[in-house]
């Protein structure tokens, strides 16, 4: 009841914010290179957004006439009222954050992807103590297992993974550990396995833990993960801005997933990470296509276990 109360009083200030906002940006003026229009897009730090630091710092995005402020964020809690209220042009942020705004009536519109499965291994796991009578996703039935986020991407497709390998993924019990911590809630048994992602995955497993399930590339080998998201507002109302972006930001992800050492050396200055750890890191994929089927399947999943009402309208979210 206390988090339904939340959620509900965290809607209602995203909605109050959509009344009084106002566009981050220059107005409806294309943007060009002898007047560039100033953006503020909202990221969270992270290695899944490199693509947008190595685009500003190569120049795909003043080519297209933008001065782009890169605003760290610390995810979808911050981005979709940031970008609702004008705060940022643009926004960083998991596919089912952006199912569930829509759901809850806030028009968000996709416009660029950002990051995708890397397959096996992959950048985020399911993983166990060494010990651990779990050995394999239907074994985490009846169990506790920790996510960063309850109803989104990551027990969305935990829960498939599961009943897909005949399990109930019903009677699972999930709850809420920030990544930093979840190799420690593993190691003290306080859950019985834990949902993480690089770099602290490859701490656990450098620890000992054991690896049940890469829910996402198991969930869908072609999985989209993340993209860039505005209001539809501004997605109507300023096409030439959106299309400056669209074009700069799959500059980025094409030249970030043919440069994975560039990719590295970027992420050690927008975070505290270093390069060896970066080199045992298993990197995103960074496509610029959307995998409209895999992202079907991911609605779908959702609607299924509750997350939405109803199946999304992938016409409505994407480009």
């Amino acid at each position: 009841m206390k988090k339904a109360l939340m959620a509900g009083l965290a809607f209602a200030s995203v909605l109050a914010l959509a009344a009084c906002g106002a566009p981050a940006g220059n107005g409806d003026d294309a943007p060009s290179a002898d007047q560039p229009t100033k953006i503020t897009v909202g990221v969270i730090p992270i290695v899944d957004t490199a693509p947008i630091w190595l685009g500003v710092e190569k120049g795909f995005f003043s080519d297209e006439g933008l001065d782009v402020t890169v605003q760290p964020t610390t995810g979808g809690a911050a981005s979709v009222p940031g970008v609702v209220a004008g705060s940022y042009d643009f926004a960083f942020g998991n596919y089912v954050s952006g199912m569930v705004a829509n759901d809850q009536g806030l028009a968000l519109k996709y416009v660029a992807n950002g990051n995708s499965t890397a397959g096996n291994p992959d950048f985020g796991a399911v993983i166990v103590n060494a010990d651990s009578p779990i050995q394999t996703p239907a074994d985490l039935s009846g169990k506790t297992v920790s996510v960063n986020n309850l109803s989104n991407i990551g027990d969305t497709t935990i829960r498939t993974v599961v009943d897909d390998d005949g399990g109930d993924s019903s009677t699972i019990k999930f709850v809420e550990v920030a990544f930093p911590d979840a190799e420690a809630a593993v190691t003290n048994n306080q859950v019985d396995a834990a949902w993480i992602l690089a770099p602290f995955l490859d701490s656990a497993v450098a620890n000992g833990a054991r690896v049940i399930t890469y829910n996402f590339s198991d969930f869908d080998p072609g999985l989209d993960i993340a993209g860039y998201f505005t209001t539809l507002e501004n997605y109507q109302n300023k096409p030439e801005l959106v299309k400056a972006f669209q074009t700069a930001m799959n500059k980025s992800l094409e030249y970030a997933d043919s440069h994975p050492d560039e990719v590295k050396q970027i992420v050690t200055t927008y975070t505290k990470m270093t390069l060896d750890q970066l080199d045992a890191m298993v990197l995103p994929k960074f496509n610029v296509e959307f995998n409209r089927d895999a992202l079907t399947k991911l609605g779908a999943a959702a609607a299924g276990y509750g997350t939405l009402s109803k199946a999304p309208d992938l016409d409505a979210l994407l480009p």
